[in-house]
């Protein structure tokens, strides 16, 4: 399966509870009631969602902290929610960096400013095992 279309159907889904949910609050919201808000749409398309997961983040075989990822959806894509002015680079490192601490591949940055903007991460475990090797 091509990188850039892995879990593109759930990928799919959750932006259209996306844009339900800006398209009823608009912005100015704390970045909790999006996620809330997001959780309700996101069970409506029947999907599985675990919020506020932990998730342990290692250097060599050392735990060196830990994460909490906004919504893990179908055990397969990692969203994090932000309310901010734009997205910054430093939003979307972070979302490679939780992809690059998990098995988890997909990521999607979620943003609730002024306009609705997205952003999709690929990072394939292949890549992973390289870093780690």
């Amino acid at each position: 399966m091509d990188e850039n279309h892995k879990h593109s159907e759930i990928t799919k889904l959750i932006i259209k509870a996306y844009y339900e949910v800006y398209n009823k609050l608009g912005f100015g919201f704390l970045e909790k009631v999006y996620e809330n808000s997001l959780l309700i749409e996101l069970k409506k398309l029947c999907l599985h969602c675990e919020r506020q997961k932990p998730i342990e983040v290692y250097y060599d075989t050392f735990p060196v902290g830990q994460y909490f990822a906004d919504i893990i959806v179908n055990e397969c894509v990692i969203i994090e929610i932000k309310a901010a002015e734009g997205l910054a680079i430093e939003h979307e490192c972070q979302l490679i960096n939780y992809l690059k601490a998990t098995e988890l591949e997909v990521g999607l940055l979620l943003n609730f400013g002024k306009e609705p903007q997205f952003k999709r991460k690929v990072f394939s475990n292949t890549y992973k095992n390289l870093i780690k090797s």
